[in-house]
């Protein structure tokens, strides 16, 4: 099984003592990284909920350099020490509460001090046990816990807030705060640890906008922020009345009666200085390591250095996305940014460039509500086991599922990232060929005041040795006014269908010519097919090319692709569809409906009938290409999911993965999924002798697992009958098309009961069969009988 996709930000990395290695916080994990290479080393795995702090043991001297310790503390209440040059976990220590975040001054302030029987951590807890179900009690606590033992009791809390806040501490370890609205609390920190007592001692700086991050300068009492409206503040001299030494309290009370410039409410600072360049809230701030700079950033994606001392600056631009963290390393010449967007960014200082990339999968796009549950942001290349996933910024990012690696990204169209800009267009969806030599996508760019508005169909070509793909050919409205409503590429040919919700579609076919070179080949129409002015809602083709299936709403269609040619029509279902997928090279077609009324349903495309069909609502429909194996991606309703009998098996999960088998309806296999709503799921198969299956839930995180292991992804023993309800009953076929045929045995038995004759009475259907409406025909085979029968009537004679 391999997991992956995890966040790379949702917690600060942190740098190896040597600056060789970085590591980072990945969901339930750590993640060990190569600072030179990017590459993932090793992990520490231990945690059963996210992880969320990370605290390197400095170096005291040069020859600890290559000491690998740290500390974790995660949502699942413990706090671990780890040796990650092993990896190996040398303690725990069972806090009983969530922790949100966590800080050990002594580390810092007395480095050399590695005895954990008197470290003393600082943690922001979450503590319900006290709170009223519904209540608006406090329900976060900055809480004082000494490491020395394996089970904390609840500890002294220092302060309460409604949430857990984040914890920020000083370089030199004397000092700790966080920020709780418009205001920062500081307390400052005993020499060896203090006792309750000493820790009364706190200060409070005020603001009159919410403060979103502040940081200490390394070296003096010097306290900066930023707040959401962009400004910097600058607090100097900070507490030297609250939080000053026995010595300095004389000094201390002789600036009482100073003017303050820029402080307010009587806070203890000697001054406090603005500044105002950030056009949106500020979301990073840190001093560099000698304190002559102070670093900012935010939502514009810009690295702004201050001059702390004449506040002029400089500027690193278009990093991409709004940053959230700035992390130095021990080497003066390599710090680090992270991005929103699930990048993390080595940069050389002080030239400040981009040295190397970490890329996590990046977050799916924010889809307007008028596209929610349209849109295919998510495709699979079988082969390679690359998926080409929408994400934010009008991207498509290529991303190895094998080796939890980003290859490529290709920029749909451009864009220049800038704060609270509006949606402007929406990439609605993603399709690969079966090679995965082509890519296709369609943007459409949304009107503005109900003007304007145009949908693009592209078609992206990649290199034969790499994943880096080139824009081939931009059809602009390619179904005049209406929207694309699906994409589907020939098995085997370069052929293309794509479906419009204006009721057509159209086939392309690459027009590549021998004799130029692979990048001059284009992609042109071949054919137009509509049904009965319906809207085309999804298509697919045979799993050998032959037949391609479009759905006209509620009816599927079967089409030569070659020819254009109509084949047959296959009965309607009850709504109209939005998936098409046909089963390996089998004769059977799966099609999935969600509005009004959910349903799954399973065709026999050589009979033209109905095999079988569920109540589901579906996300995703996948199939073997050699088998007649075939999977779903299914919501599960609330209603079932915590029901009492249900609630322990799902444990919060919303969706399942039923794996099918031809046209058994039982599935065969069940596993039970987060995140269900807008995942995608896709058979791989590049190696022949195993076939995995893998799952991209709704935040682009994946699992990649072997489906006839009965050890992976946890197989759920739900039954079948009660996730899918009963199977479907009501007209379909030749009866949703045409009506229900009326029962012309029992009309004759009536009609023969009537009779009060002795002898027998010819019967005559052929008469009256073509009577009435065309819509109540019988089937042809009933046809054929009758008509057979009236060339041969029965001659009734008494024989004397």
């Amino acid at each position: 099984m391999i997991r992956g996709g995890r966040s790379y930000v949702t917690s600060p990395p942190s740098f190896s003592n040597d600056a060789k290695k970085l590591l980072v916080c990945t969901g339930n994990n750590v993640s060990v990284f190569s600072a030179a290479t990017g590459l993932q080393i090793t992990s520490l795995e231990g945690h059963t909920a996210p992880v969320t702090t990370l605290i390197v043991v400095p170096a005291s001297s040069a020859a600890q350099k290559i000491l690998c310790y740290c500390w974790t503390a995660s949502l699942d209440g413990t706090i671990r020490h780890w040796d990650f040059s092993g990896p190996e976990l040398l303690k725990t220590v069972d806090a009983q509460v969530p922790i949100y975040s966590m800080v050990i001054p002594c580390l810092l302030s007395e480095p050399q001090q590695l005895d954990s029987s008197k470290l003393v951590a600082y943690v922001s807890v979450e503590d319900t046990s006290l709170v009223k179900e519904g209540s608006k009690e406090l329900r976060g606590h900055i809480r004082r816990f000494n490491l020395a033992k394996e089970r904390l009791p609840r500890g002294y809390t220092l302060k309460e807030t409604e949430e857990p806040k984040s914890i920020v501490i000083s370089p030199s370890g004397e000092f700790f705060g966080i920020h709780h609205k418009c205001k920062i609390h500081v307390w400052g920190v005993p020499s060896g640890g203090g006792s309750r007592n000493a820790l009364a001692k706190k200060m409070t700086l005020h603001h009159t906008k919410v403060i979103n991050a502040f940081a200490f300068h390394p070296t003096e009492r010097i306290i900066a922020a930023g707040d959401v409206t962009g400004r910097v503040l600058i607090w100097r001299s900070f507490g030297n009345r609250k939080l000053a030494l026995a010595s300095q309290k004389k000094n201390a009370r002789s600036m009482v009666d100073l003017d303050n410039p820029g402080v307010r409410d009587g806070d203890d600072a000697e001054s406090c200085t603005t500044w105002h360049w950030h056009s949106a809230e500020v979301n990073v701030l840190n001093f560099s390591s000698d304190g002559a700079y102070l670093y900012s950033g935010g939502r514009e994606g810009v690295l702004v250095v201050w001059q702390l001392d004449t506040g002029k600056k400089k500027f690193l631009p278009r990093i991409g996305s709004p940053l959230l963290y700035f992390i130095w390393s021990p080497e003066p010449t390599l710090s680090s940014v992270v991005c929103a967007d699930n990048q993390i960014h080595l940069l050389k200082m002080p030239s400040m460039e981009i040295s190397r990339t970490i890329s996590g999968i990046k977050p799916p796009p924010s889809l307007p509500k008028m596209y929610e549950g349209l849109s295919s942001t998510v495709a699979f290349d079988r082969s390679s086991g690359i998926a080409a996933l929408c994400t934010e910024n009008y991207c498509v990012q290529l991303y190895n599922l094998l080796n939890d690696r980003g290859i490529s990204e290709v920029q749909v169209c451009e864009r220049n990232h800038q704060p609270g800009d509006e949606i402007t267009v929406v990439v609605t969806a993603v399709a690969l060929s079966l090679d995965g030599s082509v890519m296709s996508t369609t943007e459409v760019k949304l009107p503005e005041d109900g003007i304007g508005g145009l949908v693009s169909l592209k078609f992206w070509e990649s290199e034969p040795d790499n994943k880096t793909f080139t824009l081939s050919t931009i059809v602009y409205e390619p179904h005049k006014d209406a929207g694309v409503s699906a994409i589907a590429f020939h098995p085997t040919r370069s052929m293309a269908v794509s479906t419009s919700f204006g009721g057509d579609f159209k086939i392309w076919v690459c027009n590549s010519d021998k004799s130029q070179t692979e990048k001059d080949s284009s992609w042109i129409c071949h054919a137009v097919g509509s049904y009965q002015k319906k809207p085309m809602t999804a298509a697919a083709f045979s799993g050998d090319g032959t037949v391609l299936a479009v759905a006209a709403e509620n009816v599927i269609t079967l089409w030569n692709p070659v020819k254009n040619m109509l084949l047959s029509v296959l009965g309607a279902t009850l709504t109209p569809i939005t998936k098409l997928c046909f089963v390996g090279k089998s004769e059977f077609l799966v099609a999935a409906s969600n509005f009004p009324k959910p349903e799954l349903s399973v065709w026999n495309t050589s009979k033209l009938s109905l095999s079988w069909s569920y109540g589901l609502r579906i996300e995703a429909v996948t199939s073997a290409v050699d088998s007649s194996t075939f999977a779903v991606l299914a919501l599960v309703p609330k209603t079932f999911r915590k029901s009492k009998s249900k609630k322990n098996i799902f444990r919060g999960r919303d969706g399942a993965i039923l794996l099918f088998n031809g046209s058994d309806p039982k599935p065969v296999s069940i596993w039970t999924v987060m995140k269900a709503q807008g995942g995608s799921i896709s058979f791989l198969e590049g190696d022949k002798s195993q076939l995995r299956l893998a799952f991209v839930n709704g935040s682009h995180e994946y699992v990649v697992f072997d489906p006839s292991s009965d050890d992976t992804h946890e197989r759920s023993a739900i039954d079948y009958e009660g996730l899918v309800g009963e199977e479907e009953t009501g007209d379909f076929g030749y009866t949703s098309l045409y009506g229900q045929l009326p029962d012309y045995d029992k009309k004759r038995k009536e009609d023969a009961e009537s009779l009060a004759t002795p002898f027998i009475s010819s019967e005559r259907p052929w008469e009256t069969i073509f009577s009435g409406s065309t819509l109540n025909f019988p089937p042809l085979q009933k046809l054929c009988g009758e008509f057979f029968e009236s060339l041969m009537e029965k001659s009734n004679s008494v024989v004397e």
